[in-house]
């Protein structure tokens, strides 16, 4: 694979040529983009896969919606609808995605969850509704030059920083790393939970951040509860059960990790990111479920996995997921507080 990659080398530079010549002709004004007068925070990351943007844009609901209306943003990643959608009760993940389907689920009573893949469409759509958000957040938007956010927020992974990466198909990065100055907050996500000071010193050096930019560690923390079917269930309570785990999320080492950490043994059936689970999927998740040979067993997947498998697999629980500080919260809480107090 990596002597692919290098061969692929002189595809990575014509892309990273086109990438910044694109994004050349957005910050000359050639191609259009629309600022909007109320505050839009785009999150994204600069490579491909899962940094933790889901976790990232529940914490900013949850910071935001007791004192702001709340509308978040997405393209719907593999759903099979077209255009602007406002998610309601019925969809399903194949209607609107499995990341807006979560929020929505979630917080439906708080925020508006709408997709759209032409972003500017979508957040004047948004605008024209009965109760049209005062914030927007824009999930997986930082390539989306055409909307010009009030503020950015770069997600990047502790075990593979962008600044360690190249341009697709030699790396993993969408755009050069270049793209990184459009941020005002970079997020390192995924972090041990006992990484050190000195660690997180090492590391923020190496991103080298500019002036105007603050750098934030964050870890992601499991849920110690089940829910689902059996949602009086606790991690620690699968100790004694036969696991079955359904994952289709881009890494899933570290749930595999944190399973093991606390003396959970599982059978893992591990499909692509955002995976379409096929009737095909369902039987083969269901003809595992059956041999396993315990009585006490169980069947556990990701809240994202659970949007799409709800309703098609019986007795299925998943494992809820947050985004925890390592550093500084009140600071980065300040500094978004502040970005939107600067639009109204």
């Amino acid at each position: 694979m990596k002597l692919l990659r290098f061969l692929l080398f002189p595809f990575a530079v014509l892309y990273d040529a086109i990438t910044r010549i694109r994004n050349w002709f957005f910050n000359l004004g050639v191609l259009k983009s629309t600022s909007f007068d109320i505050p839009v925070i785009a999150v994204g990351n600069l490579s491909v896969g899962g940094t933790g943007k889901s976790p990232q844009i529940e914490y900013l609901i949850r910071l935001l919606k007791d004192d702001y209306k709340i509308a978040v943003l997405s393209r719907g990643y593999k759903r099979k609808t077209e255009g602007f959608q406002l998610v309601n009760d019925t969809h399903t993940a194949e209607d609107v995605g499995d990341e807006p389907l979560q929020f929505y689920k979630k917080f439906k009573n708080d925020i508006t969850v709408a997709v759209d893949a032409d972003r500017t469409n979508g957040i004047q759509q948004l605008l024209q509704t009965h109760n049209p958000p005062e914030v927007v957040l824009l999930d997986d938007a930082y390539q989306h030059r055409k909307v010009t956010a009030s503020s950015y927020i770069l997600l990047t992974k502790y075990n593979d920083l962008y600044v360690d990466d190249f341009v697709l198909p030699t790396g993993n990065l969408r755009e050069s790393r270049r793209g990184a100055k459009r941020a005002s907050v970079i997020v390192v996500t995924k972090c041990p939970e006992n990484l050190s000071k000195s660690e997180q010193g090492k590391i923020v050096r190496k991103i080298n951040p500019k002036s105007y930019q603050k750098v934030f560690f964050t870890t992601i923390a499991y849920d110690e509860n089940l829910k689902g079917t059996d949602d009086k269930l606790a991690i620690a309570d699968l100790q004694h059960k036969e696991v079955l785990l359904v994952t289709g999320i881009a890494n899933p080492k570290p749930l595999l990790n944190f399973l093991k950490e606390k003396k959970v043994g599982f059978k893992h059936l591990n499909f692509p990111d955002h995976h379409n689970f096929t009737q095909q999927d369902i039987s083969n998740i269901k003809k595992a479920f059956k041999e396993l040979s315990s009585q006490q067993k169980i069947i556990l997947t990701t809240e994202k996995d659970y949007m799409r498998l709800e309703g098609k697999v019986d007795g299925l629980n998943y494992i809820s997921i947050k985004s925890d500080f390592l550093n500084e919260k009140k600071v980065f809480n300040s500094l978004v507080l502040e970005e939107i107090k600067k639009k109204n």
